[in-house]
Order: C-alpha cells, then structure tokens, then sequence
C-alpha cells in the first residue's frame, strides 16, 4: 500500500506568495527601472501591507538575490536547449544569438545580471552559484569543441557580452549588431585558430602566400 506524504500546504502558500512577490518586482523593474524597486510598490501591488513582506523575504536585496537566481536559470535553459553536436562554427553562432536575445528581450533582467545598475547589490554567495552554473555549463559546452583554453573563453565572452551591451543600449528593437554574429564568429575561429598554429608552419604559410 502506497503511504502518501501529507502536503504542507502552509509551505505551499507561502512558495506561491514568494512567486507573486517575484512577479511583481519584476513588472516592477521593467516600469520604473531595476534600481528603483521598492517594498512598498511591490507590497501595493499584490494588496500586501509592506511589513507582511518581510515574512517572504528579509529584506530588498534578498529579493534582488532572488530575482538573480531566477534570471540565471533562465539563461540556462535558454542555453541548454541549443543543440549539442553542432559544429563548432555553428554552435558558435547559435550560442552567440541565443545569449544576445536573452539579453534584449528584457532590460531589467539584463541590468540586473550583468550590470552593477543597483547600489550597494551585490548577490550573496547562494544566489551567485547560479551565475558560476552558467558560467561552468558555457565552459563545457565550448571545450567539446575545442575551445579549452582559459583567454579562448574570455575572448569568446567578452564578444559576446560587447555585442549584447550594444544592441540592448542601441537598437534594442533591432537586429544591428545581432547581425555581426557571423563575422564576429569567423573573426573568433581565425584568431584562436592562428593562434594555436605552431610558429614554423605560420611561417610556411605566409611565405605560401607570398610565393
């Protein structure tokens, strides 16, 4: 006979107000700006008196941390449903856009995890795991194909990252720099692939070229 676990409904009460909570931080954020959230704009707008909050979260930041958390899983499995078993130029590509249109399709998310917008926020070390996950699940992805070397990750995420920081600040209705992926990932593969040829054999092949 199957012995059922008696749901704990209090728990789940408070799970769901802890969601709506986050919810409303969030329409919040995307108004008035990921810095200028406030407990009693969030509490007016679930009908909770501002005190009652602190029963869900002890404090601001710690909805800040949440919303942290929150967003990086999101950016991970947005990230894990691009396909493994690509090439690396096309997993490079897909990567590329996957990770930019997370950051355009919502300004306050972006602020919040990849910009110091909020004074005095930095995340605790429980909600900064969710940005390491990211971090780690990227980092194996591209070693599986050949992209092992620390400085080949950092040139590869702060190409990424600038191209973000570009087409959110300057067209984020548009496509202008989501359309340099290509060339930014042919420009990529031609660095680290020099980069990696052994000095002789550059030699020959310039010496090639010029014959």
């Amino acid at each position: 006979m199957e012995v059922r676990t008696p749901r704990d409904r209090q728990a789940e009460r408070r799970q769901a107000t802890r969601a709506e909570i986050l919810e409303a931080a969030w329409d919040l954020a995307r108004t008035n700006g990921v810095a200028g959230l406030s407990l009693g704009d969030i509490a007016r707008r679930i009908g909770m008196k501002t005190p009652s909050l602190y029963w869900y979260f002890e404090s601001k930041h710690a909805i800040y941390d949440a919303m942290f958390t929150q967003g990086n899983e999101q950016l991970l499995a947005r990230l894990e449903l691009v396909r493994p078993g690509l090439s690396r130029r096309a997993l490079l590509r897909t990567g590329a856009r996957t990770f930019i249109e997370f950051c355009v399709e919502d300004l306050a998310r972006y602020q919040l995890l990849f910009q110091r917008s909020i004074p005095d926020f930095e995340p605790t070390p429980e909600a900064y795991r969710s940005a390491i996950a990211v971090y780690e699940f990227m980092r194996e992805r591209y070693a599986q194909v050949g992209i092992t070397r620390q400085s080949q990750f950092d040139m590869w995420t702060a190409l990424v990252s600038g191209l973000s920081a570009q087409q959110t600040s300057n067209d984020p209705g548009g496509d202008r720099w989501m359309r340099l992926v290509n060339p930014m990932v042919d420009m990529f593969l031609t660095a680290i692939d020099g980069a990696t040829t052994p000095a002789r054999n550059r030699s020959a092949t310039r010496a090639s070229a010029g014959s």
